[in-house]
């Protein structure tokens, strides 16, 4: 399985913004709305990169992609351990991962990015995704 590498975002924009967006991208400075909006974000990340590198080891979050498999969840559970996942970007937890192997071996649960899990999966850690 080949993990996605974006996430889909819907934003609204006043129209004035909007339409300036668009003078850029028919003069040439960007290749289309998605390209202006992309950049825009990438430049507010730089400019506060101390400040979420700093929140990232503050809170111990793992950096990236974190992939979570049926078997790496059974050697938890046959370790009779807990896992506090932690992740600043994508969390993955395979899609053979049954609700009650994740209840029984996931305690916490923090991703700030995206989650990807099977509905089932993810109602049955509800309570301890924050």
């Amino acid at each position: 399985m080949k993990a996605p590498d974006s996430e889909k975002l819907t934003i609204n924009l006043g129209f004035v913004d909007l339409g300036r967006i668009d003078l850029l991208v028919r003069d040439g400075f960007y290749s289309n709305r998605s390209d202006f909006i992309r950049t825009a974000i990438r430049n507010q990340l730089l400019t506060h990169a101390d400040v979420a590198t700093n929140a990232t080891n503050r809170l111990s979050l793992e950096l990236g992609l974190r992939t979570f498999t049926r078997t790496d969840l059974e050697a938890v559970a046959a370790a009779n351990e807990h896992l506090d996942i932690r992740v600043l970007g994508l969390a993955i937890i395979a899609d053979d991962v049954t609700p009650e192997l994740a209840r029984r071996t996931i305690a916490s649960l923090t991703v700030l990015g995206a989650l990807h899990a099977s509905s089932e999966v993810k109602a049955a850690l509800a309570d301890r995704i924050s």
